[in-house]
């Protein structure tokens, strides 16, 4: 019977000021600490022998099922039509993965989880995927799948229970090493309009602020009953990015509210254009029977 290996999961900040700090100007070098920490986690990966990342993606947006964009090979040049002058004529080249795409869909679909895996398609890459793929997989060591995490009208213990058919599909039918990541925020209220340069690295508010890092303390005691239970009310309040749909993803891989392990965080809680951000390691263990 095949058996693939899920060796590394982790919730993980994509912000476009990382693609702008590269380059001369005001902010540039700004985000070394959260390109070190994508550096960091793509070390990891390879000492793993992870062929593999599924990229849960709040910056795809779809209005029903879930999607996953498994085509054979993505290459393009990337600019955001959210923050043009953030991320503009960003060339990028990956392989992708159709096999372990189709696997995903066929186990979400048997679990009564509407999926529709595209490897036949000209569908792009988002920059939540584009972003840490540039300071991860620029010499296309890794095939890359891109899976819908701006999920507009799902419920998030469906969008669990989507992650726990990745982890089976992966493990049960796919013969590799893969490594998925959330690519997303915590909270996600950007500064508002002409204020945005005085927000670069700071939270749009202290209430958002604290209650992110309440929740990266939960994390690191491993509390996610306690987790689980706010997170409608967290994604709601704190206006989650993709209303978390990414984190619950995330979570159903990884057991949900039966997972305990604590996190490791490779890249400290941080503020940008008003965001809430992070690069967090969630360790693997093994589901509860």
């Amino acid at each position: 019977m095949t058996m693939g290996t899920l060796a590394l999961a982790a919730k993980i900040t994509h912000v476009p000021s990382m693609y702008l700090s590269e380059f001369p100007g005001p902010h540039f070098g700004c985000r070394d600490a959260a390109i070190a920490g994508h550096q960091e986690i793509d070390r990891r990966c390879r000492t793993l022998g992870v062929d593999t990342i599924v990229v849960f993606d709040v910056h795809w947006q779809v209005n029903s099922e879930y999607h996953i964009n498994c085509g054979p090979a993505f290459e393009g040049v990337y600019t955001s039509n959210e923050l043009p002058h953030f991320i503009k004529n960003l060339p990028y080249a990956y392989p992708g993965n159709p096999g372990l795409g189709h696997l995903i869909a066929d186990a979400a679909n048997a679990m009564g989880v509407k999926t529709r895996a595209h490897s036949d398609t000209t569908l792009s890459l988002e920059y939540g995927t584009l972003v840490p793929m540039r300071y991860m997989n620029a010499d296309q060591h890794y095939k890359v799948i891109s899976i819908s995490g701006w999920c507009d009208w799902h419920d998030l213990h469906e969008s669990g229970r989507f992650g726990a058919a990745v982890r089976r599909a992966i493990e049960d039918h796919y013969d590799g090493t893969v490594a998925v990541f959330a690519s997303g925020s915590l909270s996600h209220h950007f500064a508002d309009n002409g204020r945005a340069p005085e927000f670069m690295h700071k939270v749009y508010d202290p209430f958002l602020e604290q209650v992110d890092r309440r929740v990266v303390q939960l994390w690191q005691q491993g509390d996610w009953a306690t987790f689980i239970g706010m997170l409608p009310m967290y994604a709601d309040k704190c206006w989650g990015e993709g209303d978390m749909h990414d984190t619950a993803m995330l979570l159903g891989l990884l057991g949900w509210d039966r997972y305990q392990a604590p996190v490791e965080i490779v890249t400290p809680y941080f503020g940008s254009s008003g965001t809430g951000q992070i690069n967090a390691i969630f360790p693997v263990t093994p589901l509860a029977a």
